[in-house]
């Protein structure tokens, strides 16, 4: 977690946000009302065209912000299919190497694929890594091993590749999941304009002396449903919108097959 927004549940910030706006709105409308009491010469002719372009602002953010969101979703799901790809030829490559080093080399990468998947239900990040790292080790020594037994054997220089490539596509998944997070200013910026714009809007209300309008619930609602899409995109583990591991679990049950396979 990069920014304090993570560490609220995703109907936490959303209830927050919804909060915000209400009180925003409210106060607008409040001031508008004090203003038209003070004062006679303010009206809400000319304010009209300054709500709207403050909430075509809000507009461009929204749409750049789930652009981001939408795009390192995509991202990730790009990664466990390339990372899938990776530990399936690494697996198969694993046949290369001398014969008392396969079948432990292999169990070593099912274990891995296995935690791959844990972390999806479990949702402990930490853990994962910190296996994740430990089974790299593991598997570098069964390759050290196997490179100073052959070390001109181009077959097992293939198999180093292949697992070179595999940790690779694993740091590059960890940077695009977990340290490639949408920046708080981001989300301050959003969040100011928007506040901004609603308060503008009660203002306007006011000012133009008519009674709250069903409309400005619909303006509320409408930015609350862009904001949870954006928030849940960006969060793959907690969400309704989340990231495939088919390709991860197509690959288990081909290592499991082919560990059955070798086992009769």
């Amino acid at each position: 977690m990069t920014n304090p927004i993570d560490y609220l549940s995703i109907p936490l910030l959303v209830f927050c946000i919804t909060l915000g706006v209400l009180l925003a709105i409210e106060a607008g409308y409040r001031l508008g009302k004090y203003r038209c009491q003070s004062t006679e010469t303010e009206t809400a002719g000319h304010l009209g065209t300054i709500v709207g372009a403050t909430l075509g602002l809000v507009a461009f953010m929204l749409a750049f912000t789930f652009g981001l969101a939408a795009s390192r979703f995509e991202m990730r799901r790009e990664m466990i299919v390339e990372e899938a790809n990776a530990i399936g030829t690494t697996f198969l490559r694993a046949g290369f190497l001398p014969e008392n080093q396969i079948a432990p080399t292999r169990l070593l990468l099912a274990e891995y694929v296995s935690s791959r998947l844990e972390v999806v239900q479990t949702g402990d990040v930490n853990q994962a890594l910190t296996r994740a790292d430990a089974l790299h080790h593991k598997l570098w020594q069964e390759t050290e091993v196997a490179g100073r037994t052959k070390p001109n054997s181009i077959p097992i220089g293939l198999f180093v590749q292949a697992l070179n490539e595999m940790i690779d596509v694993h740091s590059e998944r960890v940077l695009v999941g977990l340290r490639s997070r949408l920046p708080l200013i981001l989300w301050g910026a959003l969040l100011l304009l928007t506040l901004f714009a609603m308060a503008g809007v009660g203002y306007h209300e006011a000012l133009a002396k008519s009674k709250r309008s069903p409309v400005t619930l619909v303006l509320v609602l409408s930015y609350l449903i862009v904001i949870t899409l954006v928030v849940d995109l960006k969060r793959s583990r907690e969400g309704l919108l989340k990231v495939n591991q088919e390709a991860m679990a197509s690959l288990q049950s081909m290592i499991e097959g082919a560990q059955a396979f070798e086992a009769k």
